[in-house]
């Protein structure tokens, strides 16, 4: 292409939305030229709380600063529910030319949309739909020897094997009661002192208050560090590090960034569940990048998850027919 692809990353501002937009614009700069902006949808007074149909004209209805406004992007790659009004609508503005994408299943008029990147799991199919296991992500082997050197000092000095624990929490499908961060704590604790290595823990901002202080109080004495939430976040730094990455079953998200480094992932369980977080765990386990967690530090060999650059790929082809 004559001129760097003009990329926007749209999301709202929850991490769990912004990282996978970001991740797939990240992905298509590594396969040519493209400059990307970061767009945040946020929605005056209580309209971000209504279906997308009840919002007939979005770009009056945004809040100031959100800056969506013409020119439109050669590529709109958005995720979330609050993008769905403009998303939905993005391709009739640009007179055609912007081609749009949508991470996640949208559950609105697929025609809408140019490509839709599914996770397997929700089970959806189209002639505009690109099925992945899990979600797109940054997890790349540049940022992770980035990370690793810049965390060095933390991670160096500890004992393997190294295991980067990634904990969830409360969702729609899934919770942490005090019960399963009690059998959780033991069981960690048990594995860790069996291997005679370290662990390197994370909370999500799901997690529940008491769950955390239980695992905290549980853990803390292991060799390893507990991140307390200041300064820098040390996430990628731990996967990094990590000779195993053990992650609880909730997060699509964390999931796949744990399986994209190439470490073992085992996977912990929770409360709840459902048949689409189950069909992920067995996709993970198929592909012999995961494993269920059975109360030890199981080192097998797994082999990086890439389905970010499966996905960018399939869109730059898009793009290139869209300009030719």
């Amino acid at each position: 292409m004559a001129n760097p692809l003009s990329i926007w990353a749209v999301s709202d501002d929850k991490a769990g939305n912004a990282g996978p937009v970001l991740g797939l614009a990240e992905a298509l700069a590594r396969l040519t030229p493209a400059r990307i902006e970061t767009r945040t949808v946020r929605w005056k007074g209580r309209m971000g709380r209504l279906p997308w149909f009840l919002n007939p004209f979005p770009l009056s209805a945004l809040e100031e600063g959100a800056n969506i406004r013409p020119p439109w992007p050669d590529l709109w790659i958005a995720a979330g529910r609050a993008t769905l009004p403009l998303s939905l609508r993005v391709r009739r503005w640009s007179g055609g030319r912007t081609l749009v994408v949508q991470i996640q299943n949208p559950r609105a008029p697929r025609a809408a949309f140019d490509l839709i990147v599914a996770p397997r799991h929700d089970g959806i199919a189209g002639p505009n739909i690109l099925s992945i296991t899990g979600s797109p992500h940054r997890v790349t082997p540049e940022r992770l020897a980035d990370a690793g050197a810049r965390f060095a000092g933390l991670t160096d000095p500890l004992p393997r094997p190294r295991a980067a624990l990634l904990v969830g929490g409360r969702s729609k499908a899934h919770d942490l009661s005090d019960a399963r961060a009690r059998s959780l704590a033991a069981d960690l604790r048990r594995a860790v002192l069996e291997s005679g290595g370290a662990l390197m823990t994370t909370f999500s901002r799901r997690t529940p208050d008491s769950a955390r202080r239980i695992l905290t109080e549980a853990l803390a004495d292991l060799p390893g560090f507990i991140w307390d939430g200041q300064g820098e976040n040390p996430y990628f730094g731990m996967l990094a590090a990590a000779d195993v990455v053990l992650v609880t079953e909730d997060s699509a998200n964390m999931t796949t960034e744990a399986a994209a480094t190439g470490r073992p992932v085992l996977i912990l369980p929770m409360d709840g569940g459902s048949a689409k977080f189950g069909r992920l765990k067995a996709d993970l386990i198929e592909r012999g990048v995961a494993r269920a967690f059975e109360g030890r530090l199981d080192l097998f060999t797994a082999t990086p998850l890439d389905e970010t650059h499966r996905a960018a790929e399939a869109i730059l082809e898009r793009v290139k027919a869209r300009m030719a």
